[in-house]
C-alpha cells in the first residue's frame, strides 16, 4: 500500500514552514466517529458546523473537533464537550477552557477579539500539563490513522494530556503533532520526540527537531523563525518574534537591446527594535501574514516563483532579516495519498542576516 508519508520521508521532504496557519485555536470535543470534512460530517449538529467556519472564516481563528484516544463507538449519547481556546501569538499564549452540554453555545463567541488575542476572561484559565494534539482523522488521509492513532495512544499511555484531532494540516508528515500554548507543530513524530516537544514545552520551550513551524504565522514566517533559531541555538518559546513580512517582487524582463532598470523589489523596512510600531497599515496584533495569498503548498517554478523578507526579533533587542523562497526542486511526491505526484513547494531560507554588525548565514 501506497502512503504519502512514506513517499514524503523518503524523499527527505523538509519539515520547516509547513504548520497549519491559526493565531487561535476552538477545539470542539466531539465523540465518535469523523468523516473527512469532520465539521459537518461526525456527530456534531452539520450546521452548527458549518455556521463555526463560517464566524470563523478571516478572523485568524481555526476550529477542530477533538476526542480522547482510544476506541470510537458510533454513539450519539455524549451529554458534554469540552471546549479549548488557545492563542499562540508569542508572549500572548494562552488557553481557556470550558465543559457545555450544548457546542452550540460557541456560536457566541466573539471570533475577531478571540483571533486578536483577546479573550475577555471568558470561561477558566487552563492551568494543567502542555496540550497535546495528534491528527488521527483518517477518513481524511489514512496516514493519519495508520501512524497517528498508535502515538496518541501511546502517549495517553504515558499519562500525556493528549487528544486526536480532526487536521492539523500535513498528511504527509505524519504523524503529525501539535503543542499548545506556544502552537509549534511537528512531523514525522515518535514517542521520544513528542515526550521531548512536551517537556520543552512544559518550560517554556520549544523541541527544534522535526518542528513544521508556529501555527502564529504564515509559511514564510514559520521558515524565517526556525532558521533564526537554528541560527542561534535558541529554543526558548517566547524570546522571538516575527514582526514583518514583506513579499518581494519579482524582477522584470531584460530588453534585448541595452541594459535597462530592474523591477526594484519592495524596499526593506528597517528591523524595529522591541515594542516600536511599523509604519504600514496597522494589523491585528501579532498578525504577520504576508501579502501574497497564495496557498503556500501549491508549487510555484520558473521567474515568478514566490520570495519573502522576513524580520524576526529577539525580545533581548537584536534583529535579523531572513529572506525565504518557495521552491519546487524536490522529488515528485503526493500532498496525500492517492493525490498526484508533483513536486511539493517547500521555503527554502537563502540567507539570515543581522540588522546590525551585519552577520549572514547564507545557503
Amino acid at each position: 500500500m501506497s502512503l504519502c508519508a512514506t513517499a514524503s520521508r523518503e524523499a527527505a521532504e523538509p519539515l520547516a514552514g509547513t504548520a497549519a496557519t491559526a493565531r487561535t485555536w476552538l477545539l470542539v470535543e466531539q465523540t465518535g466517529p469523523w468523516g473527512a470534512k469532520a465539521l459537518t460530517a461526525s456527530h456534531l449538529d452539520p450546521a452548527l458546523g458549518r455556521a463555526l467556519e463560517t464566524a470563523a472564516k478571516g478572523t485568524g481563528v481555526r476550529v477542530a473537533l477533538i476526542r480522547r484516544p482510544g476506541r470510537h463507538a458510533d454513539r450519539h449519547d455524549a451529554t458534554r464537550h469540552r471546549l479549548f481556546l488557545a492563542h499562540t501569538a508569542p508572549g500572548r499564549s494562552w488557553i481557556r477552557t470550558t465543559t457545555v452540554a450544548d457546542p452550540q453555545t460557541a456560536l457566541g463567541l466573539d471570533f475577531a477579539a478571540l483571533g486578536a488575542g483577546e479573550h475577555g476572561d471568558l470561561w477558566a484559565p487552563y492551568t494543567g500539563e502542555p496540550l497535546v494534539l495528534v491528527c488521527t482523522n483518517g477518513k481524511r488521509d489514512r496516514c493519519c490513522a495508520l501512524l497517528g492513532r498508535p502515538l496518541a495512544a501511546d502517549l495517553a499511555a504515558a499519562g500525556t494530556e493528549v487528544w486526536e484531532v480532526t487536521h492539523i494540516g500535513g498528511h504527509r508528515f505524519a504523524p503529525t503533532l501539535f503543542v499548545l500554548p506556544y502552537g509549534y507543530a511537528y512531523g514525522r513524530t515518535s514517542l521520544s520526540l513528542a515526550a521531548d516537544a512536551v517537556a520543552a514545552a512544559r518550560n517554556g520551550r520549544i523541541a527544534l527537531d522535526h518542528c513544521r513551524g508556529r501555527s502564529t504565522w504564515d509559511r514564510p514566517a514559520q521558515a524565517a523563525d526556525l532558521a533564526v533559531r537554528e541560527f542561534l541555538g535558541e529554543d526558548r518559546a517566547d524570546v522571538l518574534d516575527v514582526v514583518h513580512t514583506d513579499r518581494l517582487l519579482p524582477q522584470a524582463p531584460t530588453r534585448s537591446q541595452g541594459p535597462s532598470p530592474q523591477a526594484p523589489t519592495r524596499p526593506q523596512t528597517p528591523a524595529p527594535s522591541p515594542g516600536s510600531t511599523s509604519p504600514q497599515t496597522p494589523k491585528p496584533p501579532h498578525d504577520t501574514t504576508s501579502r501574497d495569498t497564495a496557498r503556500h503548498d501549491t508549487a510555484v517554478t520558473g521567474e515568478e516563483a514566490p520570495a519573502w523578507t522576513v524580520t524576526v526579533a529577539h525580545s533581548d533587542g537584536r534583529a535579523w532579516r531572513v529572506t525565504v523562497e518557495q521552491r519546487a526542486d524536490g522529488v515528485p511526491a503526493p500532498a496525500s495519498c492517492g493525490a498526484p505526484l508533483d513536486p511539493p513547494a517547500r521555503m527554502a531560507v537563502t540567507a539570515v542576516t543581522a540588522t546590525e554588525d551585519s552577520t549572514a548565514l547564507s545557503g
